[in-house]
């Protein structure tokens, strides 16, 4: 796979990280109910600003770790040469 190929892939597994954490905070913020509360704080707003983003933190971490690969990103080098045999 080239370096293109797997940029592209994890570019694409970022954005939909980032999609799923608007999707999820969205949900947890307008369709929780406002009356539901838990230790004082409405549970909308403990989900949505305190739990996911740190869910989230997690996610990212264990699909860098397991998903992306390390590659270099030196351009790529010439392969050595033979040694030419003058005649």
């Amino acid at each position: 796979m080239s370096r293109f190929n797997l940029a592209r892939r994890e570019a694409i597994l970022c954005l939909l990280l980032t999609l799923l954490y608007f999707v999820a905070w969205y949900g947890c913020a307008y369709f929780i109910p406002e009356t539901l509360q838990y230790w004082g704080i409405p549970l909308w707003f403990l989900l949505s600003c305190m739990l996911m983003p740190l869910l989230f933190m997690v996610l990212c971490a264990f699909m860098v770790n397991l998903l992306f690969i390390e590659i270099p990103l030196d351009p790529e080098l010439p392969s050595p040469q033979e040694p030419r045999h003058e005649a």
